[in-house]
């Protein structure tokens, strides 16, 4: 009777936590996830099993670690060893050891693990607990990260590598912690908050382990001890895991709290998965086993961080707004589809502007107005801090805003095609939120110059329609965005009073990785589903190519982007070779020539124009693809305004290596300049302030 009282007890605890945190739906829909009926195994996972006889096996070994795998185990055999053959089975691209400490286990762990091939293995005298263990495979270690992973784990394809990547990529980061998951597939942590009373909550418990939300990179309070990644600097610097939390439970959060008094920060790394059977070692009964320390643990938790947990959001605060404690505002973004970076620029600039908000503290949502994304661009999002909203966990916008308007500090809307249909409603739904059009490009001024050159009626009227849905939108909006200076003059004398500002391609310079010499051939970049592409395409394929094998036959043009078979057909000529979209860029750009931008007409700025550049390829282009770039011809680049003049460019640069060489340095100074991280990052601050 005392047990079930003390059980009732500690459920109505959960429950009413889980409403003050969801709510009585969240709360009726948590419940609903627990107890459905579910596999015991999500075969997908395709998890290890526990009875397979042991036979001795080899982990990967290194002389010089990058990473230490540290492995607390006491007793519980068969889970560790599984444990082991996932490391053995999925490895790293790094190398790595991997050291279990015995913690005076029961069973015979030591003796059997001591068969394992590779393995260091380090056996306690006495027992000391998770944190004592933890902290002596710590001291053992050589690698220059330390990777805490439980024992009843298992990882999957890639864990390792992603975790080391959210360092790479985020110069702040101090502790990375997997995605974890229940062996039946559900999410069972995808990092935890630290509430201002030292409670905590692990934030997706039960959710379906593929929803968007949790498949973002963000910053989190704390992440598991069953798979943390630390540098092993930092982790001496913090002192380690806090004796004073022994055996076990807030010893994580405390080091993350350490970590962060350095200046660093704590990340969730949805791209590592781990599998992870929780409570085999410890349990789940808050009142016996070393569940028992948890409440003792919180109060020695509140002692040590007073002044730090009055920063925390409240207990009680709603999950979606705790999740987002730490960031400035929220930001939702919207376009027709979900950006692809080698699909076009327009994606390019995109995914770098939604990197540059998470850098400078904002959450952001992306919405493609067709519903659409692919597990690899929702992932790829992620990576850049970016929650997916699509298909099947958003229907549309209309009901999303409805729903989350009064949420949002600002949104963006890509395109008047895009924008014409929202803008209305993000003003009804969110009328406190800063309405930015981005252009992307005026597509009034491409299609007209379109309609001249192939002297359509239609597309002249299609021209003048787009330019009177362009110019509304942009009285509509608080801040319309441009891509080129010629652009925002031009609006300047359409619409003297609407606020307009610059937000360019953004590219970061890679630099040229080979002379002059032994460079030959050409690359055309860009997909022919973009008309004035197939225009260019065409116009390669019929005139300029044929000119410049008159006096270069063995010449090559080589297009990278996506072509229809139909038109491959159509524009086979010796010479012209196409290729599709490429993953990679480098290869092609570190052995060409030059690359071509013969666009007839057009507008905005040119990301493949930039993207050789900042290879410190030269570029031969005609005035108008060069337009709002800030190039000149013969300084960064050699402007071409008809076949002939093509031909002359392309004999000019492979005979005249010095013409070459300052064009290389030239172009790579113009995308410094014009088109950098630095310059986007001071737009985004000043429109979003």
């Amino acid at each position: 009777m005392h047990w079930r009282l003390k059980r009732l007890g500690y459920l109505w605890q959960r429950t009413r936590g889980s409403l003050a945190l969801r709510g009585w739906r969240g709360t009726l829909a948590r419940m609903r996830q627990e107890f459905q009926s579910r596999p015991e195994l999500d075969e997908a996972l395709a998890l290890l099993p526990l009875d397979e006889p042991f036979v001795p096996f080899a982990l990967p070994v290194s002389d010089q670690p990058q990473v230490s795998v540290v492995i607390p185990v006491h007793g519980e055999l068969a889970h560790t060893l599984a444990c082991l053959r996932s490391l053995a089975r999925h490895g790293a691209q790094v190398p790595f050891e991997v050291i279990v400490v015995d913690d005076a286990s029961p069973d015979a762990s030591a003796a059997t693990l001591a068969q394992v091939v590779g393995l260091r293995l380090q056996r306690n005298a006495a027992n000391l607990g998770f944190i004592g263990s933890c902290n002596a495979g710590a001291g053992a270690a050589r690698g220059e990260f330390l990777l805490f992973l439980n024992n009843d784990t298992q990882v999957t394809s890639g864990w390792l590598d992603a975790l080391l990547r959210c360092f790479a990529e985020r110069a702040d980061c101090g502790i990375a912690g997997s995605r974890l998951v229940y062996p039946d597939g559900r999410l069972q942590e995808a990092g935890g908050l630290v509430f201002a009373d030292g409670s905590c909550w692990t934030t997706g418990r039960f959710e379906p382990r593929d929803m968007p939300l949790f498949r973002c990179r963000r910053e989190a309070d704390y992440v598991s001890g069953a798979s943390l990644l630390i540098r092993r600097d930092v982790f001496v610097r913090a002192g380690g895991f806090d004796a004073r939390y022994a055996p076990a439970y807030y010893e994580d959060a405390d080091l993350a709290f350490a970590v962060r008094r350095l200046g660093l920060r704590v990340y969730y790394e949805p791209a590592s998965t781990v599998i992870h059977c929780e409570g085999i070692s410890a349990g789940t009964d808050l009142s016996r086993g070393m569940k028992r320390h948890q409440r003792p643990n919180q109060a020695k938790f509140v002692d040590k961080w007073t002044a730090e947990l009055a920063a925390q959001p409240p207990a009680g605060t709603p999950l979606e707004c705790a999740i987002h404690w730490r960031r400035r505002g929220h930001v939702l973004v919207v376009d027709a589809m979900t950006p692809e970076p080698s699909r076009d620029s327009g994606s390019l600039r995109l995914c770098a502007i939604l990197r540059l908000l998470d850098e400078q503290g904002w959450s952001t949502a992306f919405l493609p107005d067709d519903g659409r994304a692919s597990p690899a661009e929702i992932d790829a999002l992620g990576a850049l801090g970016c929650e997916v909203l699509c298909k099947p966990w958003v229907a549309d916008l209309p009901r999303w805003l409805r729903e989350h308007g009064s949420e949002l500090h600002a949104v963006i809307l890509c395109r008047h095609t895009v924008a014409g249909q929202y803008a209305g409603l993000v003003r009804r739904y969110a009328p406190q939120a800063k309405l930015i059009f981005d252009t992307v490009d005026l597509h009034f001024l491409r299609e007209r110059r379109a309609a001249e050159l192939g002297g359509s009626a239609i597309m002249a009227r299609q021209a003048e329609a787009a330019r009177r849905s362009e110019l509304a939108l942009i009285e509509q909006a608080d801040v319309s965005l441009v891509v080129s200076p010629h652009e925002q003059s031009l609006l300047a004398r359409l619409l003297p009073q609407a606020r307009v500002e610059l937000l360019s391609n953004i590219h970061e310079v890679h630099g040229c990785r080979r002379p002059h010499a032994g460079r030959r051939d050409l690359v055309f970049i860009g997909g022919y589903g973009h008309p004035p592409n197939s225009d260019a395409i065409r116009w390669i394929a019929g005139e300029i190519l044929p000119k410049l094998r008159e006096t270069l036959p063995d010449i090559r043009v080589h297009v990278l982007g996506d072509m229809p078979d139909a038109a491959r057909h159509e524009l086979a000529t010796p010479g012209l070779e196409f290729h599709a979209r490429v993953a990679e860029l480098a290869p092609w750009l570190d052995r060409c020539l030059a690359t071509l931008a013969p666009l007839r007409f057009g507008a905005g700025v040119k990301g493949k124009i930039n993207m050789s550049m900042s290879h410190g390829v030269p570029v031969i282009a005609t005035p108008v693809a060069i337009e709002g770039m800030q190039l000149t011809d013969g300084l960064d680049v050699l402007v071409a305004e008809n076949t002939d003049t093509f031909a002359t460019a392309v004999a000019r640069l492979q005979a005249d290596k010095a013409l070459w060489c300052a064009l290389s340095v030239n172009g790579m100074d113009n995308v410094r300049q014009h088109f950098s991280t630095g310059t986007a990052a001071a737009t985004l601050r000043r429109i979003l302030c």
